[in-house]
């Protein structure tokens, strides 16, 4: 990824120069550089309010009883864990927090998901089903609201940041079924080579 930026880069300074833009190539540096600021600190705000309230409901227990609702829709997907799973905790949280749309904020909760997973398959080199599926479902989540590009519409000025909502819903509801069915398939189609 380093060398693609790397290559837009230098595409963009000698396309600059061969058409005579220096000037305004250097005023979108110097301006985009100072929205990149302003847009992170933006988001930092959504972020941290959501990451805030998924914290107090953690330790409410608002989690532990949306965990115990989503298991048996989690054990359809991760029918490899045992009951008493401390990845299934995760797992739950971090689909909680997708479904948020919260985005990057579902990371570090993904990330520790991703740990207790590789722990309890005891996966040193290779990724397993498990593992596969909870990328997938990272990935490729459902989200009730986006709450991260409502907050970037919302700054860009839309008037009506939220319109996008049954757009989006539909969308990552198809992606999450297509890629769920591919993760499924692509298991047994693994499995079937493996005995053979």
């Amino acid at each position: 990824m380093s060398y693609l930026i790397g290559i837009i880069v230098i595409f963009s300074y000698f396309i600059a120069v061969i058409n005579g833009k220096m000037n305004e190539l250097s005023s979108a540096i110097i301006s985009e550089c100072s929205n990149a600021v302003t847009l992170s600190i933006t988001l930092c705000g959504s972020l941290c309010l959501w990451s805030g309230i998924m914290n107090v409901a953690e330790k409410s227990g608002i989690v532990k009883t949306l965990s115990s609702l989503l298991k048996p829709f989690l054990k359809l997907l991760f029918p490899n864990l045992k009951s008493n799973s401390k990845a299934i905790g995760y797992i739950a949280l971090n689909f909680i927090s997708n479904l948020l749309g919260l985005g990057n904020a579902s990371t570090p909760i993904g990330i520790k998901a991703m740990e207790a997973l590789k722990k309890e398959d005891d996966a040193d080199i290779y990724a397993s089903d498990n593992m596969i599926m909870l990328t997938v479902l990272n990935t490729a989540a459902l989200q009730l609201f986006p709450a991260t590009i409502i907050t970037l519409r919302a700054k860009y000025g839309s008037n009506t940041p939220a319109d996008i909502i049954p757009a989006v819903w539909c969308v990552s509801a198809i992606t999450l079924c297509v890629t769920i069915t591919a993760v499924k398939v692509f298991a047994l189609l693994s499995k079937k080579k493996a005995k053979k």
